[in-house]
């Protein structure tokens, strides 16, 4: 019997999280299980939000015997959190930043030297 193909790390945490986001209130590992419309079962559900918990990414309360899980920030913000996360992680944060910088398109360019001099947002 061939095993189950495995999903890339985080696809399922992010697939959780974009039915939390698109809900817009407070759900129950039953209510995203039922959000997601994917095969998957509840325990795997519960695990992932536990998991993301852990991470600080959502929060619980409770509900019933259970809880209901709501995230902490919203897409662009969790991005930026994962992103200053992989800065942390290095020694050579300059060349790790000049690199960044070399790969943006002329608009992103643009756009962070806005942020950076408080023009925008």
């Amino acid at each position: 019997m061939p095993s189950a193909e495995r999903r890339p790390a985080g696809e399922l945490e992010s697939t959780v999280l974009a039915a939390l986001w698109a809900a817009g209130a407070p759900l129950t590992p039953g209510q995203v299980q039922g959000a997601l419309g994917a095969p998957l079962a509840r325990t795997t559900v519960t695990t992932i939000l536990t998991r993301l918990y852990e991470k600080g990414t959502v929060t619980r309360t409770r509900s019933g015997r259970g809880f209901a899980y709501t995230p902490t920030e919203d897409a662009p913000g969790l991005t930026a959190r994962r992103m200053h996360s992989e800065l942390q992680k290095e020694e050579d944060r300059s060349t790790v930043l000049a690199r960044f910088v070399s790969q943006l398109t002329d608009e992103d360019e643009q756009l962070l030297r806005e942020l950076l001099d408080g023009d925008a947002r």
